[in-house]
């Protein structure tokens, strides 16, 4: 029990909680601005673990994880535009096609891995995100190693709630987009090209998540493991609701489900007397608990899972 009540566990659990809720903030921050045009994007597991597969190989063959946050984007927004052609152009069921995403994504990323690499017992690791210690601030007793030694990623990430924000309640795009959500037949009246902003806005989910499983691969693990996700992307969808839709209570949502990921490992670690298994759900738990508390009180966009014809 002393190893949990000392300032060094609490630094070190909330270092890593800021850790933890980066690819969640990655992925539900696009999943924000896809269900805001009216597009629920169930996929966002799949695209994390298709751009945590192709950060991997683009770090791998070039060298440079910069780069293979790049191919990782891109994966996504590859993956995302494949999505919007079944949900928005062809308006199939946005959950079943979520859920077909989720499933190709599983065979093409373990397909692909044995292809390039071969079946191993050796991981292949790659040049990854080194913690970025910014001077005169890294060395602040305790604030320091929680807020200022992470990984550029982490900053990037939180950069992007404020501009998010901005994009989405300070500019007439920001505005395109809640009313597609909300009317699109007005929008479409007034001239708003309806299915074309809520397939951008699905290709920006797809450049987030994929970013955020990018994280996980080259900021985490520097490897690829199948299904590294581990329902992550199922979080992601959560923390948006849990946020309402709003990139302020993302960041809160996110930040939480990082604490309890976060807590799960360090008391695993720790060596509480409590059965690791039950250790491990508590994330999901957590999520399940969060998720039935706030039902019927929070107020989706009204055309959110409804396709758009003319």
């Amino acid at each position: 029990m002393n190893d949990i009540m000392n300032a060094a566990f609490f630094v070190a659990l909330l270092s890593a909680a800021l850790r933890l809720s980066v690819p969640i903030l990655f992925a539900a921050l696009g999943g924000m601005f896809s269900e805001r045009s009216g597009v629920v994007n169930i996929g966002l597991e799949g695209i994390m673990l298709t751009g945590a597969f192709a950060g991997v190989v683009g770090s791998y063959f070039t060298g440079s994880q910069w780069l293979g946050a790049l191919v990782a984007m891109l994966s996504g927004v590859a993956l995302a535009a494949l999505f919007a052609l079944i949900t928005v152009k062809i308006q199939i069921n946005q959950i079943v096609s979520g859920i077909a995403i989720n499933l190709l994504a599983v065979g093409l990323t373990s397909f692909f891995f044995r292809a390039l690499f071969g079946i191993t017992t050796t991981p292949i690791t790659v040049n990854a995100f080194a913690p970025v210690s910014l001077p005169g601030l890294s060395t602040l007793p305790f604030v320091g190693e929680i807020l200022f030694s992470q990984t550029a990623l982490v900053y990037i990430a939180f950069l992007l709630v404020p501009v998010s924000w901005f994009i989405l309640y300070k500019t007439s795009w920001g505005l395109n987009i809640r009313t597609v959500g909300e009317h699109p037949t007005a929008a479409d009246t007034v001239g708003i090209p309806v299915n074309r902003v809520r397939t951008l806005c699905v290709l920006a989910s797809g450049a987030l998540a994929g970013l955020g499983g990018a994280f996980l691969s080259l900021g985490q693990f520097n490897m690829f493991v199948d299904n590294m996700i581990s329902g992550r992307g199922f979080i992601a969808v959560a923390a948006v609701i849990f946020g309402r839709w709003n990139p302020k209570g993302i960041l809160i949502a996110s930040l939480i489900f990082g604490v309890a990921d976060a807590l799960q490992i360090r008391l695993q670690t720790a060596g509480v007397e409590i059965p690791y298994q039950f250790l491990l759900m508590f994330p999901y738990l957590l999520t399940v608990v969060a998720l039935t508390g706030i039902v019927g009180k929070t107020v989706a966009p009204k055309a959110l899972g409804k396709a758009y014809a003319k």
